[in-house]
């Protein structure tokens, strides 16, 4: 292995680093879209995923938002992140909307709710 390579560590894209990636870019887990998670699931305090979920959607944001925040998702990526070279075109291309709303979902639902029970479980 030549010196300049042990400089570099080449990190592998996947679906998921495409994802977190460009939610996180434009912002689209910040509370002002997501609501205010880690608070809302405190004052839920769920004994389960699915009270969490009822919660939530009744409380705090509604399926159809986190929808229209995956389709967001999705167009962020086919009209930007499509265009940057760090990423290759065929990943970009494999990510459906679907994949992005399924996504959002997972991750105010489920990920808030698995960090909610690593926390206080």
């Amino acid at each position: 292995m030549h010196e300049a390579d042990k400089e570099f560590k080449v990190i592998k894209a996947d679906k998921e680093f495409v994802l977190n990636y460009s939610m996180n870019r434009w912002g689209l887990n910040k509370k002002a879209n997501v609501g205010p998670t880690s608070e809302s699931i405190r004052k839920c305090a769920p004994e389960s995923l699915q009270q969490w979920q009822e919660y939530y959607f009744r409380n705090v944001r509604s399926r159809q938002q986190i929808v229209a925040l995956g389709k967001k998702l999705y167009r962020a990526i086919k009209n930007a992140i499509v265009y940057e070279e760090r990423f290759y075109p065929k990943l970009v291309d494999s990510i459906t909307e679907e994949d992005c709303i399924k996504y959002m979902l997972d991750l105010v639902l489920k990920r808030t709710y698995d960090g909610y029970r690593k926390e206080f479980g």
